[in-house]
């Protein structure tokens, strides 16, 4: 080793070391550029969103307990109403509805496009995800709009139930599940097939059945890299504002129940009339965005508590 280092001039050794570390130092900047950036975000949301519930903002300062605990959002009103309880209810019965939805018929996808699939089938159908992940949030919300809705209106008059145009609990369920399915594929396409190879051949030397193997080895291996794409497909769901304001229906009280009737998510309430508000009703909606931001870190954090459950993995 010392000879060909010996070989090498010191020049061309002085050269690699002043590139390595400009590498080094714009790698560096470009981390500290992205926490900035995270930082400044919470920092200006956390600052508008604070501020009507202080002394300075004058008469119209709000009572924080009443915006957490609150059922009702009439901004209509004299005084408004600013009520987000309910409201944070709603998001994760539509969330959680759309993953219990999503997530198995993601990953049976992804175990089928990598083990199952004919391997000329496997690169179309990937495709197919991926291609479905780049759709842009707005297509799916009119998609929703012109035919989830009436779907959802049919099925709704089967049971005697009545919607209001089809916007709906229901239909905001079944929009976010087709959304953060490609998400959740793609994720988990990618993590089994990064399992060792070696594991399935010991399954099967051992007399596990393909089935088996791909079950409680294969899927089992790649847990870390599915709960990730869960971890991101739960971000979608719980930030999409564009789509879902599209058939939420914006209900004014809550929370909501009935599958049928019309529903009120966080990211809907900071979208619906944003550009024609100002003030309070303005600044409020910053408040909302702190308690979207909490939502997703404490969802983040307990499904990281599922995952070391399910794996068997302690801290000790």
């Amino acid at each position: 080793m010392s000879n060909v280092r010996d070989r090498i001039k010191p020049g061309a050794i002085k050269r690699r070391q002043v590139v390595d570390s400009i590498f080094k130092a714009l790698f560096t900047a470009a981390g500290v550029l992205s926490a900035l950036m995270i930082i400044i975000i919470f920092v200006f949301v956390g600052w508008k969103g604070v501020a009507p519930f202080l002394p300075v903002y004058g008469g119209e300062q709000q009572s924080i307990w009443s915006f957490i605990s609150g059922m009702t959002w009439r901004p209509d009103q004299n005084p408004a109403l600013y009520g987000v309880l309910f409201i944070v209810i709603n998001t994760l019965i539509s969330a959680f509805l759309a993953a219990l939805v999503s997530f198995p018929v993601s990953v049976l996808t992804a175990l089928f496009i990598v083990k199952i699939a004919p391997r000329p089938l496997r690169a179309f159908f990937t495709t197919v995800v991926e291609m479905l992940a780049a759709v842009p949030s707005v297509v799916y919300g009119v998609f929703a709009s012109g035919q989830i809705t009436k779907i959802v209106d049919t099925v709704a008059g089967w049971f005697g139930k009545t919607t209001f145009g089809g916007n709906s609990l229901l239909t905001v369920s079944i929009l976010l599940a087709i959304m953060i399915f490609p998400t959740i594929t793609v994720m988990s396409i990618t993590s089994i097939s990064a399992v060792d190879r070696n594991l399935e051949l010991g399954s099967l030397a051992l007399g596990a059945s393909r089935t088996q193997t791909n079950f409680k080895v294969v899927l089992s291996a790649a847990k870390s890299g599915i709960f990730a794409g869960l971890v991101l497909g739960l971000g979608r769901a719980f930030g999409e504002a564009t789509a879902v304001s599209m058939v939420a229906g914006n209900a004014m009280t809550g929370p909501t129940w009935n599958l049928f009737d019309i529903t009120r998510t966080l990211t809907s309430t900071m979208l619906s009339g944003l550009k024609e508000t100002t003030g309070l009703d303005y600044d409020i909606r910053f408040s909302v965005g702190i308690i979207l931001m909490i939502i997703v870190l404490l969802t983040n954090l307990a499904i990281q508590y599922i995952k070391r459950k399910i794996g068997g993995v302690t801290n000790d």
